[in-house]
């Protein structure tokens, strides 16, 4: 026997030592798939894997994130205690000196230029109750006007336009296993294969079940692959095709007359505004053969049950609102809505997108979707947070338009939790001289964000796997995140961090929790009576039935799954088609000779958001290490440009330079590029300012930018 005995050639597995297991749900997409971390102390090392748990939505399933999100938790690029700038660098503090600091800062800005110079800034990934007790922070602990949030950028107008025409905002207004039993199902601007790919198997199961399947998208993506017909439209004209669509279903008279004299109003006027269109005249503005659209509308209006979903490729434009709406009236005009396997959807992005903004986060709202203009709510607000109605601060600004203001001076300190807005928003150079602008930036986070760079204190905040609390997924099931891992070293959860600057502030009272579990009781009650009601929830119902549904006004009641298979939210009960007005349609950007390219952005499965947290998992990065601009091989040619070489794309707003992928999937005019990077390669820059007038989205989703090879190859990107 020679001298490595029997073990030659065997692995030989390391002894484990101790192991632990964490319960958590993954901190990306609204799928907020369950999971198991678990972390085995071995003796050669610390050894983690992640497995799926079954849940109602998603059944145990993970993405590629999802199986990798524990990494950014371990990443040694973690801040552990809270960080002060001294001369252009962090060092570690103290909580008391970083409290002390905040005391001081705020109540300085608050004497000399009153308490609207101070604002809140807040992110889709909080948790509930973070997202209910940032809003009570700026307006009881600050008393503030001014907060907004992330979710600006994600949400907005698919939750503007389901508030117009239902009466009410929630995702989806089926819940996700109807969606097998729609025999009609349009896509429109989203690549959920990619972007939520869990959701998956609920729509191949519809197309086994015979769905014919209708993706709209500029780009062959793998969900347009899926399709039983790919309408390829030209970006940023959305109004223009579902104009058409819905023209073709009244010229076939195929509306379902019944629903629309029962259960709508505005459909005669809706009727006669598209009927001033021609199909061929749209069908040219769109880009898409005529008989194409002919032919998704027959099938649409003619099926027995259709489902209709929405993403940012639809909602990132400055005509958002308008062309969500439109596609909400394809579902009216056709009856597919309020009834089995029929209803609309928005494909939320980020992991609390939904409940992120039902709780108080936005300028213009208060918990339980209420509006902060309504005398009604402001009583109720007032009474539940036992402060004056008077002392509660009117309606603030859009994020973006949050933004301006620091630019010009108007505020001075901001408190910024869990976004990462020099990457995320629009013009990113006016963010940036914006956040130099400020004369104090408090940034609550995990990492040393580029937004983060530019701050007096970042202060440590705890991750998914340690922060227990609830959120509500893209069908509007309220869940429970266990995060039961130790933080590590001062790390605070948010709302502690909140309490105690509230506390040092003297708003102690309003702010003495001691657990998540405090904070949903006392949100249960600002809800009550809103249109998202929580009242009815509890996290001991969450856990005993695995989510529940909202609304649920009472704690007997079962949360309403399914939305307005009876009545909708309007007085009316009925919901409201919509019109636009003589000169209401809004002029987007052009193509010209200087800019003759449509952009448009999105994302990749290997990466969140501004990659913040997944550019620090080795298993992500892996496969997108650096951005990427998508181009048709016949349009790189034109401009002389080779494949895989960097290239410098232009607007009005600044440049970028990133490396170009040749693809036959997109179209000739168009090129894509995500929008995961910040620096040189932050798609962002080259983004106008301008907002939709209803609901104060940019239009990420489409700018008119010039292309050549970069000048330098070899440049650092």
């Amino acid at each position: 026997m020679n001298d490595f005995g029997s073990n030659y050639g065997r692995t030989i597995e390391p002894t484990v030592l101790e192991e632990n297991r964490h319960q958590a749900q993954c901190p990306f997409c609204s799928m907020q798939c369950k999971k198991e971390v678990v972390e085995q102390i071995t003796t050669k090392g610390i050894k983690y894997k992640t497995v799926g748990v079954d849940n109602p939505t998603t059944h145990g399933r993970l993405c590629v994130k999802g199986h990798s999100a524990y990494q950014h938790v371990i990443h040694e690029d973690r801040i552990t205690a809270p960080m002060k700038k001294v001369n252009g660098r962090f060092k570690s503090i103290e909580w008391d000196e970083a409290l002390d600091i905040i005391e001081q800062r705020t109540k300085d800005i608050q004497q000399t230029s009153g308490k609207n110079a101070l604002s809140v800034y807040g992110g889709g990934s909080l948790t509930n109750e973070e997202s209910y007790l940032l809003g009570k922070f700026a307006r009881v602990g600050l008393q503030t006007k001014y907060i907004d949030y992330n979710g600006r950028f994600c949400m907005s107008s698919a939750a503007s336009a389901a508030t117009k025409t239902f009466g009410v905002d929630r995702g989806f207004t089926n819940g996700i296993e109807e969606i097998p039993n729609a025999k009609c199902i349009i896509l429109a601007g989203t690549n959920i294969a990619e972007c939520q790919p869990t959701i998956m198997p609920y729509f191949e199961q519809a197309k086994q079940n015979g769905a014919f399947i209708i993706v709209i998208d500029p780009r062959v993506t793998e969900t347009a692959k899926m399709a039983d017909l790919h309408l390829q439209l030209k970006p940023g004209e959305d109004w223009s095709l579902t104009t058409a669509l819905l023209k073709v279903i009244f010229d076939k008279n195929l509306q379902n007359k019944e629903f629309l004299q029962n259960r709508t109003e505005g459909a005669e006027e809706l009727e006669a505004y598209v009927r001033q269109y021609s199909v061929d005249e749209l069908a040219k503005r769109a880009d898409v053969p005529q008989g194409d659209i002919e032919q998704a509308a027959t099938i649409f209006a003619e099926a027995g049950t259709g489902m209709i979903f929405t993403a940012r490729g639809v909602e990132q434009q400055i005509d958002g609102h308008q062309a969500v709406r439109h596609f909400i009236n394809l579902a009216l005009i056709c009856g597919h809505i309020g009834k089995p396997g029929s209803g609309y959807g928005a494909i939320t992005g980020q992991a609390n997108g939904q409940g992120g903004r039902e709780h108080g986060q936005k300028s213009d709202q208060l918990p339980g979707y209420r509006s902060i203009e309504d005398p009604k709510a402001r009583e109720h607000m007032a009474a539940v947070w036992n402060i004056n109605e008077e002392d509660l601060p009117g309606k603030g600004v859009s994020a973006y338009e949050m933004m301006q203001k620091t630019k010009n001076g108007e505020i001075k300190g901001m408190f910024l939790v869990g976004s990462n807005p020099i990457a995320s928003n629009p013009n990113a150079s006016i963010v940036k001289q914006g956040l130099e602008a400020l004369d104090f930036l408090v940034v609550v986070d995990l990492f040393i964000s580029e937004t983060a760079e530019y701050a007096d204190l970042v202060l440590p905040s705890t991750a998914y796997i340690e922060d227990e609390g609830t959120l509500t997924n893209m069908e509007g099931r309220v869940t429970w995140r266990q995060g039961d891992r130790p933080a590590p070293g001062q790390a605070k959860h948010d709302w502690e961090i909140l309490s105690l600057i509230a506390a040092r502030l003297g708003k102690e009272k309003w702010f003495s929790y001691r657990s998540a579990k405090d904070i949903f009781e006392e949100l249960r009650f600002a809800s009550k009576g809103g249109p998202a009601d929580y009242y009815g929830i509890t996290y001991e119902r969450i856990k005993q039935e695995n989510g529940v549904f909202w609304p649920c006004p009472s704690p007997e009641e079962k949360g309403r799954q399914r939305l307005f298979d009876e009545s909708f939210v309007h007085d009316s009960g009925r919901a409201r088609c919509f019109t636009p007005e003589h000169g209401e349609e809004i002029i987007k950007e052009r193509l010209s000779e200087a800019r003759p390219l449509y952009l448009t952005t999105g994302r990749v499965m290997s990466h969140y958001l501004t990659g913040v947290q997944t550019g620090k998992s080795a298993k992500l990065n892996a496969r997108y290490f650096e951005s990427f601009v998508e181009i048709h091989p016949e349009t790189a040619e034109k401009y002389g440009i080779k494949e895989n070489d960097l290239v410098t794309l232009e607007s009005p707003q600044g440049s970028i330079v990133v490396r170009n992928q040749w693809s036959e999937n997109i179209r000739k005019d168009t090129i894509f590029v995500p929008f995961h990077w910040a620096g040189k390669q932050n798609v962002n820059r080259l983004i106008a300012g301008r907002l939709d007038p209803v609901c104060q989205m940019p239009g990420f989703k489409l700018a008119a930018v010039s292309m050549k090879p970069a000048e330098a190859q070899k440049q650092k990107i």
